[in-house]
């Protein structure tokens, strides 16, 4: 059989946050929250701050210096104005003319000319190749387009970062919303492009000052309000449009199109009312009747999914919750634990999935960082088409591998998993570990499969069941997830919700069931 432990590491810093995990048989999760990767960015952008703080006081002096001159020779051409044969009478005077106009003045021209912008151009030079490429900040634009649907935040709450959990908050400018706009519009997505120009302009309107002005930003908000086939609010924006650009080409167009819609529109009714008329038919508009409660069964997955990442559509009777208990646990009583027993509380009864607190150090969870910080790659899955290894769209994070032999706190951890789960770890593959950053997520998905080599993700909302596992620092989350008789447990299948503030660090292990025959035996029946 297969099963799956989570070490839960991670300082979460918003409700709606899941365990991230994913296997082919069993596995092990190891969760810590880091802002991963993007903290070198960080890093890398204060390095450039200072660079570009010591370029710009190497120019203030260099312009202190040209002030001076241009003060002291002010003050000197003045007084020799007055009396011009009377001042070049003097022979040092003449001397002093001579001197600056054939060495001073081309001094002066050195040192306009200096560049002292060397030592910052060329670290930005040697950092730029670090930097984000045009694919990241789409997919970061696009992380937020999915967090605002999966957890129904509006443009405005992102926007004044009115994020739950946030401790810095970040407000956007109206450029920001507006390349948001502008990404949802290139990828046809006019249903965002409405809710981020909208929020461009209402802050144009709040009288933000920016580069954009409102001309730009309602061309694309009526053409993606008329995309979505609403005419009347597309030409009350063309409208407002041409108030302040009566010249404008594309709205005048658009405002005789839109007109003869809405009049054909008109018509349209009109002669479909009378025809019913004719035809004897009640056109009186008839009393919606209220709709029905969809059954669960009946609700589609990914609305299943959205609901349980915030929270809602839990299903948990209150009796069910009565028959969770906590202990203290010794895995039968080894040796590791017979001193002092790990806690275990009852997370969930079918599957049944039970949380050890207290299983994991902050030194340990440092180290597992450490170790997988430079290796971390776009994690990968396998192309049923191609056989060969992609990047996939549905699964959005970085992962590494660790072996024991690089650190002894891997064999520590390695071993600590099998004192937990009784699990044989020799047939198990190496510590994978992954990164979610914000909007970072992995959809529905099953861990078991047979003779089939599917790259880790994660999971904690459990669309078919009903159920949803927050993390907690320092704890582990476990489960099996193939039944004894070697069959998957299809409720099981989990899906890991979009980070929403934060960044997550996912380990995983993946335990095979080979090697388990004489630690978890099969049963005959194919569901015990």
């Amino acid at each position: 059989g297969a099963a799956m432990l989570v070490f839960i590491v991670a300082e979460l810093l918003v409700l709606p946050f899941v365990i991230y995990h994913c296997s082919v048989d069993d596995e092990v999760f190891l969760i810590v929250c880091s802002s991963g990767q993007m903290t070198d960015l960080l890093y890398t952008e204060k390095d450039l701050v200072t660079s570009l703080k010591d370029y710009i006081k190497a120019e203030e002096n260099k312009l202190e210096r040209v002030k001076q001159w241009a003060d002291k020779l002010d003050l000197l051409s003045a007084t020799a104005i007055q009396d011009p044969e009377g001042y070049l009478g003097h022979p040092v005077n003449a001397f002093k003319l001579m001197k600056r106009l054939n060495t001073e003045w081309g001094d002066l021209e050195s040192l306009v000319l200096s560049d002292t912008t060397d030592g910052f151009i060329s670290n930005l030079t040697i950092q730029r190749q670090h930097f984000p490429t045009d694919e990241d900040q789409t997919g970061a634009a696009k992380a937020l387009l999915r967090l605002q649907d999966t957890y129904k935040l509006d443009a405005n709450t992102i926007s004044t970062g009115d994020l739950p959990g946030v401790k810095y908050k970040s407000l956007m400018t109206v450029e920001d919303c507006y390349e948001l706009g502008k990404i949802a519009y290139s990828d046809v997505d006019y249903y965002h492009t409405e809710l981020w120009m909208a929020q461009a302009l209402k802050q144009l309107e709040q009288g933000e000052e920016s580069t954009l002005d409102k001309v730009t930003v309602l061309d694309y908000l009526s053409y993606s309000i008329y995309q979505q086939g609403e005419i009347h609010r597309a030409l009350e924006y063309t409208k407002k449009l041409l108030e302040l650009d009566p010249e404008h080409q594309r709205a005048k167009g658009n405002l005789k199109y839109f007109e003869f819609q809405l009049e054909k529109q008109k018509k349209d009714a009109e002669d479909g009312a009378q025809k019913e008329k004719e035809q004897g038919k009640d056109t009186t508009e008839k009393k919606e009747k209220p709709k029905k409660k969809v059954p669960n069964h009946l609700i589609p997955e990914r609305t299943k999914y959205e609901m349980l990442c915030r929270g809602e559509g839990i299903r948990m009777t209150p009796r069910r919750q009565s028959r969770l208990f906590c202990r203290y646990y010794d895995n039968n009583h080894n040796p590791m634990y017979v001193l002092a027993p790990v806690k275990q509380q009852d997370e969930w009864d079918r599957p049944y999935i039970v949380r050890y607190l207290d299983i994991i150090s902050d030194k340990e969870m440092d180290k597992v960082k450490q170790l997988a910080k430079p290796r971390l790659r776009r994690a990968t899955v396998h192309d049923p088409l191609t056989g060969k290894l992609t990047t996939a769209q549905y699964r959005v994070s970085k992962s590494a591998w660790l072996t024991g032999y690089e650190d002894p706190m891997i064999d520590k951890i390695n071993q600590r998993i099998e004192d937990l789960t009784g699990l044989e770890m020799d047939t198990a593959e190496e510590l994978q570990v992954a990164n979610y950053g914000v909007g970072g997520q992995y959809e529905p998905h099953f861990d078991f499969g047979r003779m089939s080599d599917v790259a880790a993700g994660g999971a904690t909302v459990f669309p078919d069941v009903g159920a949803a596992v927050w993390p907690q620092k320092g704890t582990a989350v476990f489960w099996y997830n193939l039944f004894p008789s070697g069959e998957g447990d299809y409720s099981t299948r989990h899906a890991a919700c979009p980070v929403l503030v934060g960044n997550k660090w996912v380990s995983n292990k993946w335990i095979h069931e080979r090697g388990q025959e004489w630690r978890r035996p099969c049963s005959l029946n194919e569901t015990e």
